[in-house]
Formats: structure tokens, C-alpha cells, sequence
């Protein structure tokens, strides 16, 4: 994160910055690996160098130096990691494709309404990233 980011997310509550940070943390997780799986798809399943370019671009925009978020991981204790049955369905690339760019959506607006709290220029990354992902959903 920027210094200016930093600053202002340090002056947060302690408790308030602790589950901030998990779930600032857990999304932009989310929302890079979404971002690469169908990247890779419709580079090395499509060929698609136009799509694969935009969506390149858009996971380096989602890149933070998240360093001071990584204290507060607890993949251990996710109270939710284990997969649920739909996650598991998967019959082609394109339902590859569809659920990680809806995974990538929704992380994107997490991360919209969460850096609404300490950084708005981030939150106004965030809200970008994701109506890309809704334009993009409908090339696909």
C-alpha cells in the first residue's frame, strides 16, 4: 500500500484494522486468482491475446504491497475453506471462466466498500476493476 494508505489505515481502530485486513487480505487474494485463471484461459485455451492483455491489466491494477496485511492471515481457522458442492461442478473452460470472473467481481466490490473506509482513490480502483469484469463478462 502506499504511505498515505498506510498512515491512514495505522489511525484505524486496532480491532477495526485487524478484520479489515483479513478481508482486504482474503479478496485481493480472490480477486488476483480469478483474475489469472481466466487470463490463462483465454491466453492458452483461446488464444485470445486481446482479452488475455485486458485482463493482465487488470490484476496488476488489483497489485498492493499487502506485507502488514499478511499478520492478520489466518488461513488455518477459515471457518470456510472447505469447497461446497457447486464449487466443485465444473464441466468446461467456459464454466471455468464464468466462476472465476464472478469470483473476481464480487471481490472487487469487497474491496470497494472496504477501502471506502480509509482510501477512496483505492475504492475507485476497485469499482473500475469490477464494471471491467462486468464488460468483459459479456464478450464472453
Amino acid at each position: 500500500m502506499e504511505v498515505e494508505t498506510k498512515r491512514a489505515f495505522s489511525a484505524l481502530d486496532e480491532s477495526l484494522r485487524a478484520k479489515l485486513a483479513r478481508i482486504i487480505d482474503a479478496n485481493l487474494n480472490r480477486l488476483k486468482e480469478g483474475l489469472r485463471v481466466v487470463e490463462d484461459i483465454r491466453r492458452y485455451g483461446y488464444d485470445d491475446s486481446a482479452l488475455s492483455r485486458r485482463i493482465k491489466g487488470l490484476r496488476h491494477l488489483a497489485k498492493l504491497e499487502v506485507g502488514e496485511l499478511l499478520e492478520y492471515r489466518d488461513s488455518i481457522s477459515d471457518v470456510l475453506k472447505k469447497s461446497v458442492d457447486s464449487e466443485l461442478n465444473r464441466t468446461n473452460l467456459d464454466d471455468i471462466s464464468t466462476a472465476n470472473l464472478k469470483r473476481a467481481q464480487e471481490s472487487a466490490r469487497v474491496l470497494e466498500e472496504c477501502f471506502k473506509l480509509f482510501d477512496i482513490s483505492l475504492s475507485e480502483t476497485f469499482k473500475h476493476i469490477r464494471y471491467e469484469l462486468y464488460d468483459i463478462e459479456k464478450l464472453l
